[in-house]
């Protein structure tokens, strides 16, 4: 599936991901390949995401605080207020 990651200033990432987590703001969840569409607020948390390279699992840690988040059609698009630095 497709991932994007923006914020009011900047592109994050984009790519293809395995699966990726997020911190809902009723609790984290997580979305797979083929995932029901869906739109989310985002809570204070990691966004994780898992990415292939060189046929081997990357998996990736993204702090943001607060944002939106839509599943349509195998894209996952997160408009994040902002990233926190750590």
């Amino acid at each position: 599936m497709f991932l994007e990651i923006v914020t009011p200033d900047e592109k994050v990432f984009e790519g293809e991901v395995a699966n990726a987590s997020f911190p809902g703001s009723d609790g984290s969840f997580q979305v797979l390949e083929n995932h029901a569409a869906m739109i989310s607020t985002l809570g204070d948390g990691d966004i994780t995401y898992v990415r292939m390279k060189e046929k081997k699992p990357v998996e990736t840690h993204i702090h943001v605080s607060g944002g939106v988040v839509e599943v349509l059609n195998n894209k996952v698009t997160v408009l994040a207020e902002k990233i926190v630095s750590e």
